[in-house]
């Protein structure tokens, strides 16, 4: 009679910090599936000092500490490694003696507004995508480079740049590398190469040299600190890059078959909808670039090709406009509302330039509809229900393109994230995409965080294993597409609706 293979469980610790939240998670790995516990959770969000908006990753780095600490007080064994991800683009500039300059630029901060314009007269668009394959957002840190050096004359007073999830990795270890799935997002890497976009950033007067070496996910950065070690209680643990982009881990763990007779979308689902399609190499033809998609490293030599949608940061924002107009409402309570309200009653476009960082959502969605002659939202219910159809919509939309770009009909749609909880939202997109879609994991970013954290460390032989134990360790849920007439009326009328003056900037002839 044979007896039971005693199984070995390890912990690993996933930091991941979105726009409005950060966590520490640890996550229990037995060979078969992976259990995750929060250890700390704390608010990010930006800071405006001085009229400018910044994030206050001193802050941030104080409360992940005291979460490792909870890590160490917990952990039932060994941690085996550490590793963090976080949003993309933003950065932390080092001086000449390796010391941060200041707390890093909030993508909103509108010091940006008009420089991408700047540079197409410099460089023209189809050179730029050509050489970075990134969706063009006035955000994206090429954009931010320039809009400091403006101000500061040059850039002769930098050392180096990191990425956010790069510079929590040197306070954690002291390594001073890029994370190859984070660095993509910066528009300042070259697909085709590999590498950082010299050419370009030569032709900007951009120094390359600030631009450190690029590291591809699962590498050993180094390990803790002696004093972090000393200060949290967690010894000689490994530090570990992650897919450092927090979509890139998020669609890390999309539970995705290997099935050349499924082909598959996701919407990582949250502040931002990223909407896209994996792909064995970057896609960078003039089709591409006309329909402004983005190309994002990700796990295993895969790309992301994908476009932001805003996502449900109007929703989160409607929240903060019926607060101040005395509403305290749970996002539960604002979709039990838009579930009972009218459908297709106004729509909007998520991507225009006036839902970027408007003082009041609401007013914003109001004007909206006032000027394109639509119903204005009266209740909570319709605003909510506006903002929702309008998304579910605008991914129908980003769905169709992808779908001729990758020559191949998107069968299912996986939703992940957060905003998979969303139960209305996930069959608003079902109806409208007339396909399934599979909601879950909601806690995606951390799963992809720590299984390649796992991979590292020899658990996980391949991408397709780790996305098995995906299924294995979470709860899905599937919606099957309605039939509704209203949804190809209203496929028209935002058609109609969506225009080019966005924050994609105008759309190439």
């Amino acid at each position: 009679m044979g007896y039971p293979l005693a199984v070995s469980t390890k912990h690993f610790v996933g930091i991941d910090l979105g726009a409005e939240s950060g966590r520490v998670m640890l996550g229990t790995f037995d060979g078969h599936s992976v259990t995750l516990s929060e250890m700390h959770r704390f608010n990010t969000g930006g800071e405006l000092r001085d009229g400018e908006l910044r994030w206050d990753v001193d802050r941030f780095w104080s409360e992940i500490k005291t979460g490792l600490k909870v890590a160490a007080e917990n952990a039932n064994g060994e941690i085996v490694s550490i590793g963090v991800d976080t949003w993309g683009v933003d950065f932390v500039l080092f001086d000449k003696q390796n010391q941060p300059i200041d707390l890093p630029w909030h993508y909103r901060d509108s010091r940006t507004s008009g420089i991408m314009e700047e540079v197409l007269k410099v460089v023209p668009r189809q050179e730029v995508f050509r050489k970075t394959g990134i969706q063009f957002l006035e955000f994206n840190s090429l954009y931010q480079l320039l809009a400091e050096k403006k101000k500061q004359g040059s850039l002769d007073h930098v050392g180096r740049i990191l990425t956010i999830p790069d510079y929590l990795h040197w306070k954690l270890c002291g390594s001073t590398v890029a994370e190859f799935t984070n660095a993509t997002t910066t528009q300042c890497f070259n697909p085709s190469t590999r590498d950082w976009a010299v050419t370009l950033l030569s032709k900007l007067d951009i120094p390359t040299d600030i631009f450190p070496k690029v590291v591809q996910p699962g590498t050993v950065l180094g390990t803790l600190r002696d004093e972090i070690a000393a200060e949290t209680g967690l010894g000689n643990v490994n530090v570990v890059a992650p897919p450092a982009h927090d979509t890139a881990s998020a669609v890390a763990a999309a539970p995705a078959c290997y099935s050349p007779d499924v082909p598959w979308a996701y919407v990582s689902s949250g502040t931002w909808s990223l909407v896209g399609i994996e792909s064995p190499v970057p896609i960078l033809s003039a089709d591409a670039l006309r329909e402004n998609v983005t190309n994002e490293g990700g796990v295993d030599g895969t790309w992301r090709v994908l476009k932001n949608v805003m996502g449900l940061w109007l929703v989160q924002q409607l929240r903060a406009s019926f607060e101040r107009r005395g509403q305290t409402l749970t996002y539960a309570e604002m979709v039990a509302q838009a579930a009972t309200s009218e459908p297709m009653r106004s729509l909007v476009d998520p991507d225009r330039s006036e839902f970027l960082n408007p003082e009041d959502m609401l007013e914003a969605v109001e004007n909206f509809c006032r000027q394109t002659g639509q119903p204005i939202p009266e209740t909570v219910g319709q605003a909510v229900r506006c903002v929702l159809e309008s998304l579910a919509l605008k991914y129908q939309h980003v769905l169709r393109s992808l779908e001729k770009l990758g020559k191949r009909r998107i069968e299912v749609i996986h939703v992940v994230g957060g905003g998979c909880q969303n139960e209305l939202l996930n069959q608003l997109i079902a109806n409208a995409c007339q396909i399934p879609v599979i909601a879950g994991p909601v806690e995606a970013t951390v799963l992809g965080n720590i299984l390649v954290q796992c991979k590292a460390a020899g658990e996980i032989a391949s991408l397709q294993e780790l996305r098995d134990i995906v299924r294995r360790s979470s709860e899905l849920k599937e919606f099957r597409p309605e039939r509704d007439d209203l949804w190809k009326a209203a496929e028209i009328r935002f058609r109609e609706l969506s225009t080019p003056v966005a924050i994609t900037g105008s759309t190439p002839e």
